[in-house]
């Protein structure tokens, strides 16, 4: 990672991205983007209005194609958890950044998601938190270059630990390969 590189978080939605991302800029200096807020800015609809209205593929498709838009360097960016489903979004992410997945147990994002239905999340008809929260696990873990686990800890705590962990990325001499 160098000092242009994006910082991209990644996570279940109620895991604390776009706090944390707001912090996590502010501590280093970054500019910051949360692409829910783009899209819904830019669409004039909140994110559950666009869901009922076109559905989780339609959402999926509009939420690849404002990524697949963004130009940004050194920026801290913030995505909605449903980015992961999209691997050409994700690319795009990862190759002018580095991928942070801020992760929670699911105890501890069910207490946080109470209001699931209304929040705007990606989810398929029927499909239960657990449910959601198992199928994408995997893909946090496929992308993420830095995982961070956010239980019990402050968002504070949780923008220390990455800032820690990107330092120690860049002060890292370089693996040579012969």
């Amino acid at each position: 990672m160098d000092e242009q590189s994006n910082i991209v978080l990644i996570g279940m939605p109620g895991v604390g991205k776009s706090t944390v991302g707001v912090l996590l800029a502010k501590a280093m200096s970054r500019s910051f983007m949360d692409t829910d807020v783009r899209i819904q800015s830019r669409e004039g609809r909140s994110l559950q209005e666009m869901l009922d209205a076109e559905g989780p593929a339609r959402f999926c498709e509009l939420e690849e194609r404002y990524v697949l838009s963004l130009q940004r360097r050194a920026c801290v960016i913030a995505t909605g958890g449903s980015v992961v489903y999209s691997p050409t979004a994700m690319a795009h992410l990862k190759a002018s950044g580095v991928a942070v997945h801020l992760d929670l147990p699911f105890a501890s994002l069910e207490e946080r998601l109470a209001d699931v239905g209304a929040r705007g999340v990606v989810m398929a008809s029927g499909q239960t938190l657990r449910g959601l929260f198992e199928e994408r696990q995997p893909l946090y873990r496929q992308y993420a270059d830095l995982t961070v686990n956010c239980e019990g800890l402050e968002h504070e705590q949780v923008v220390a630990r990455i800032a820690q962990a990107l330092a120690a990325e860049l002060t890292r001499p370089p693996t040579r390969t012969e």
